[in-house]
């Protein structure tokens, strides 16, 4: 199991190799909680031509947390203001833990595919660091005042926890902004297996809600005329989560980007409409190795 090491936590990651000849190796970065489970679809869409990396973020699957000890036992409202002030994540350490996986994996330039935090952490590790070869930003922002803000609506939803419910229905609940209700309806079987998975892989609350610090904090939207990779931007035009207005705000800072819009797309488009974004997501890879 290979591990990077970064002020003494352990972030696992997977490496997986390919058939393909030379090519960059292709680097998956997870959004807020999610396991390496959302990314299946697009890694086995690449996994022929390209090698594969796939992080757990700081907190999310095998890796550590690398919380205070206290915080975790620490009542739930007063736990969420010690993470958002004192001790949660920061989106340029988690793209430090990036930069030390793909140091302890040997690679020199890969291309970097983030999906909503994890859109955050691939610019900010682009911006700072010197391995990314192009991004791909799923459903993400730039952050900062300037951005079109998660909806109030959407943000209770997502962190609430319903009287008397399971573990396995607090995530249904939680779940739902993320898809298109009717996607949900037709897929009983689909969110099942989700939801299981989600129960292995995700984030526990105090390392979600660490995430979900580092998120309200982060902003590079004077950053960005200093991002020099070739970018695809690609949002659903229905996403209940990240709006799609902060998709043209992307185009318009990044220099050499290009927005695709999925119409009616949820905010895991990728998911729901995998054939079409693994097609789009092929052909710009192949257009830059």
């Amino acid at each position: 199991m290979p591990q990077a090491t970064r002020d003494g936590v352990s972030i696992y990651y997977e490496y997986e190799r390919s058939d393909g000849d030379g090519r960059s190796p292709v680097v998956f970065v997870q959004g807020l909680g999610f396991g390496r489970w959302m990314w299946r679809w697009q890694r086995e869409a690449v996994a022929d031509e390209y090698d594969v990396v796939a992080p757990d973020n700081r907190g999310t699957g095998r890796s550590d947390t690398g919380l205070p000890p206290l915080v975790p036992r620490l009542p739930g409202t007063l736990r969420g203001l010690v993470l958002l002030k004192l001790a949660g994540y920061s989106i340029g350490g988690l793209a430090a833990d990036l930069e030390a996986v793909l140091d302890d994996a040997g690679i020199y330039d890969a291309h970097v595919v983030g999906a909503s935090m994890g859109g955050m952490i691939a610019q900010r590790y682009a911006i700072e660091y010197s391995r990314a070869k192009s991004l791909t930003l799923f459903c993400t922002s730039h952050g900062g005042p300037d951005a079109a803000p998660v909806p109030d609506e959407t943000q209770e939803h997502m962190f609430d926890t319903p009287d008397g419910a399971s573990e396995r229905e607090t995530l249904r609940h939680r779940m739902r902004p993320a898809f298109n209700e009717r996607f949900t309806n037709r897929n009983p079987h689909l969110i099942d297996r989700i939801l299981e998975w989600r129960l292995e892989q995700d984030a526990d609350d105090p390392a979600r809600e660490a995430q979900a610090a580092a998120v309200q904090n982060f902003d590079v939207s004077d950053r960005l005329d200093g991002l020099r990779v070739p970018t695809l931007i690609l949002h659903g035009t229905a996403d209940q989560v990240v709006p799609v207005e902060n998709a043209r705000l992307l185009e318009e800072k990044i220099a050499d980007s290009r927005l695709e819009l999925v119409e009616g797309g949820s905010h895991l488009f990728f998911i729901e409409d995998a054939d079409r974004v693994n097609e789009t997501l092929l052909e710009f890879l192949e257009e830059r190795d």
